[in-house]
């Protein structure tokens, strides 16, 4: 907007009334819509005077092309549209329409929106009246639960079955594990045995969950005399399941209750149990190995966890005790531990004095909540109830600090509801740009009733993109047995609320319905013909009227505010690789737009991307709001199910693989031909357009050397770099990332740190060797967009940490997140993090000859392939 400010009239194209024709108008800024609507009408009644003059006050302005409009009484400069066209240096191009067109589309949003309700999505039955009922508090036994049985076990007959239990807060372990005796093999072991665990029943957290494991051990065998070390006997995992101790309305779970499970896989740390894994229980019950266990009857009377009233009675009881008399000392010692840069185990005195200073981490460090809540001990009920007394008064969180708080860590119920109110005031924008993670972390969750659910779904209700967004994220894991029935649900309620909205999104599945019936029979077809003769068979599939149908008309699912009017069969076409991706472009001329390409996958999980996407667009953010424009181009990502998904077509763009291709004789010459990428943009803009497109490949070149740094992005060969015709760089494929990298017999293919070729430095050169200057200024820009992600650490942990929840083979531990904290050197003071960047830029400026011998290879590899 600043930049708008600075620009005192607007050039801008209209388009009149329907008709064809369009004229360029001068305009300040700083008019409204309706001033430059007035001048549109006059023009029309001046060049077409057989037309009356219309009222101004019966029109508005629509984005040509898109499901935009400019509308109300707000200076030209506040829209973001008009903004975003005098940043890149566009003409912004409107349309004239009738304001009916706007209302009906308000009408649409908000016709028949049904909010969401207090319960949950399906709305469950009203608990009745809780009966006489036993306190919990009251109950100082030890918690018990009796092993009975197993079903439908498969395992090596030589083997014994053991079950291991735990009990679990979060990823926090409430007391010792447990386990079984060995029984022999069969298909229904019986246990009949009594498992005790070292907590007493009165200090049970609310979120407890009974977490079990079945495996199979090797039977003990004598051994030779000349064996020297006994080896130890291994654990050969089955299959775990998890339950939680309490119900839905609070109440101790007591009874016989039957467990189908989840089939286990070897971790790299040999654990047995699964936390952080669903309290769903399997629901292919024919097949799936089962535990029969008995909760233990304790009372003769229900037994429920105390009431929020009651526990700030026992909350309150503490105040007496509160720790006053401050030690300057202990002050100090607390300051350390809270502004910590690594995030290390603290030690248990570390911890007591954490606990010890509780209300004056409140008082005086409010955002360092998370570090509070990971020392309380949830297995003594007493601590619990301070902490939640606590957090009656405890200050609303900034964003970044409420994210943390979203982790699986932090389970309790009480926590979940001040995170996301401190998460209310998130605005749209805010909200669409962590969706993705929010979605995940709905996996987190033990109930189908939650806040969290609630909250996405009343900003979804009142924001058609979240609602389109948060339709397609959990429609896309519908296929996963785990959170099929918590997302459907969350689906069925979005879409009974908007069941206008559901109309459009019913539409889109239909077009991607016929995209992988297409794509299947393509791969058929390649399979037996030449690809001339698949493309043929391909076209005639797009011009039936069902495909032709299915394809027009529609709300592209990558960008519902862009519609995609129709096919354009010549233009499209498939990809070689193996799963032969479809290219489909649509003709958007008739509603005022440009050919709009789209890239269909089937075969592929684009989860990834979407990730990697997702943090260059927020990196792109973060530097444009310290005034660094790298001109990033964070296209469209979206899995739409099961290995299928679309992604957004760069038009006017090619990769760096082909220009060297087609600037040289032969592949094993083309990744060392420095002058390639030189001469096709001078090609593309010729006389003083050039000097502009090296500034855009400079700038671009400089944010995705320090994007796919931070990142980790693996596989960078030269068909994974693209060029877009105006100059900008950007980066493509994202398959490999947080230091992730490919091997070859062994040998580490990616041995830079990023990629920055004499070839790139050419061009950012303009051509001349002694251009340092150039260079010094590309190495500037690459230093302090280093320099502001780190200032942004935190956000990039947090939201990285709470995508494990999504299974990405890539980030499925805390090893995969120390990449990051590597990369940012967020364990460093300014300047020793500016000097391990020094050392990264020169070694991937030394070391480029490594990246041009992986081009040669992945170039005649190419070309033997073709």
């Amino acid at each position: 907007m600043s930049r708008g400010l600075l620009i005192p009239v607007l050039t801008c194209r209209v388009s009149l009334l329907d008709l064809q024709e369009s004229f360029t108008f001068q305009i300040s800024l700083r008019e409204f819509p309706m001033t430059l609507i007035s001048y549109a009408i006059k023009k029309q009644a001046t060049v077409f005077r057989h037309q009356r003059v219309e009222s101004p006050e019966e029109y508005t302005l629509q984005v040509n092309g898109k499901c935009e409009y400019i509308y109300g009484r707000y200076p030209l400069y506040q829209f973001q549209y008009i903004c975003e066209c005098l940043h890149c240096g566009l003409l912004p191009h409107l349309t004239v329409v009738h304001s009916s067109s706007i209302l009906a589309l308000r009408e649409e949003q908000t016709n028949g929106i049904i909010h969401p309700p207090k319960m949950a999505p399906r709305p469950l039955p009203p608990p009745k009246e809780k009966p006489t009922s036993t306190s919990l508090w009251s109950l100082e036994q030890p918690y018990s639960i009796n092993l009975v049985r197993g079903c439908k076990v498969n395992a090596d007959e030589r083997m014994k079955l053991v079950v291991q239990a735990g009990l679990y807060h979060g990823n926090e372990m409430l007391c010792k594990m447990v386990s079984s005796s060995e029984v022999n093999v069969c298909s229904e072991p019986l246990w009949d045995q009594r498992l005790e665990f070292e907590i007493h029943i009165c200090d049970l957290p609310r979120m407890a969950r009974l977490c079990l494991a079945l495996y199979a051990v090797v039977e003990k065998t004598k051994k030779a005399r000349s064996t020297k070390k006994k080896s130890k006997k291994a654990d050969c995992p089955i299959a775990w399941v998890n339950v939680m101790l309490f119900d839905y309305r609070d109440q101790l779970k007591a009874g016989e209750c039957f467990l189908p499970m989840w089939s286990s896989f070897p971790d790299e740390k040999d654990e047995l149990l699964n936390p952080m894994g669903t309290v769903q229980t399997n629901p292919n019950t024919e097949s799936a190995a089962a535990l029969v266990i008995r909760f233990p009857t304790v009372a003769f009377s229900p037994v429920y966890y105390p009431s929020l009233d009651q526990m700030l009675e026992e909350g309150r009881k503490a105040l007496c005790l509160r720790y006053t008399v401050e030690d300057p000392e202990e002050r100090q010692q607390l300051r350390e531990i809270l502004e910590r840069r690594t995030h290390t185990e603290l030690y248990e005195h570390e911890k007591d004095l954490v606990w010890k200073m509780r209300y004056q981490i409140r008082d005086q460090h409010p955002n360092a909540l998370a570090k509070l809540l990971l020392v309380t001990k949830w297995n003594k009920h007493e601590d619990v109830a301070q902490m939640i007394h606590l957090l009656q008064t405890w200050p609303e969180l900034p964003v970044l600090n409420a994210l943390e708080l979203l982790d699986f860590s932090f389970p309790d119920r009480h926590v979940g509801s001040f995170t996301v109110n401190s998460l209310k005031k998130l605005t749209d924008d805010e909200l669409f740009q962590y969706l993705l993670q929010l979605v995940q972390v709905l996996k987190y969750e033990s109930y189908l009733e939650c806040e969290l659910v609630k909250f996405l779904l009343d900003r979804a209700l009142s924001n058609r993109k979240i609602g389109h967004f948060l339709f397609w994220h959990l429609r896309s894991e519908m296929h996963v047995p785990s959170v099929t029935l918590r997302f459907g649900l969350i689906l069925e309620a979005y879409c009974r609320g908007s069941t206008h909205h559901m109309k459009a999104l019913m539409k889109q599945g239909e077009a991607l319905h016929k995209m992988k019936a297409l794509n299947d029979i393509i791969k058929t077809s390649a399979q037996k013909n030449p690809k001339p003769q698949t493309k043929e068979f391909m076209y005639s599939c797009l011009r039936q009227e069902t495909y032709l149908e299915a394809l027009s008309n529609l709300q592209s699912p990558l960008d519902p505010s862009i519609v995609l009017a129709k096919v354009s069969v010549d233009l499209c076409t498939f990809m070689d690789s193996k799963m032969k991706p479809l290219w489909i472009v649509f003709n958007n001329e008739e509603i005022g737009g440009t050919n709009v390409g789209i890239i269909f996958k089937n075969g592929d999980d684009l989860r990834q991307d979407m990730l990697t996407l997702q943090m260059i667009h927020l990196m792109d953010i973060l530097w444009k709001i310290e005034g660094l424009d790298l001109r990033m181009t964070p296209y469209g990502c979206l899995s739409t199910g099961d290995k299928t998904g679309l992604i957004e077509v760069i038009m006017h763009s090619d990769t760096i693989a082909n220009i060297q291709l087609n600037k040289s004789n032969m592949a094993a010459t083309a990744a060392f031909n420095k002058d390639a990428l030189l001469n096709w943009l001078k090609s593309k803009n010729p006389g003083d357009a050039l000097e502009h497109a090296i500034e855009e490949f400079t700038l671009s070149c400089a944010g995705y050397c320090v994007a796919t740094y931070v990142l980790g992005i693996g596989d960078r060969h030269s068909d994974n770099i693209m060029i877009r015709e105006n100059g900008q760089l950007f980066h493509i494929d994202f398959g490999h990332f947080l230091g992730n990298f490919k091997t070859k017999f062994g040998i580490n293919r990616e041995r830079v740190p990023f990629i920055l070729t004499y070839d790139f430095v050419h061009v950012i050169q303009q051509g001349k060797t002694n251009n340092s200057e150039k260079f010094e200024r590309f190495r500037g820009y690459c230093e302090r967009a280093y320099m502001i992600l780190r200032c942004h650490g935190l956000l990039f942990l947090h939201l990285f940490a709470l995508m494990k929840a999504a299974g990405l083979p890539e980030l499925s531990c805390s090893k995969d997140i120390q990449y990051l904290k590597d990369s940012l050197a967020l364990g460093k003071a300014d300047e020793e993090a500016r000097k391990h960047f020094h050392l990264k830029f020169n070694e991937a400026l030394r070391e480029s000859w490594k990246t041009k011998v992986n081009w040669l290879a992945h170039n005649v590899a190419k070309d033997n392939r073709q």
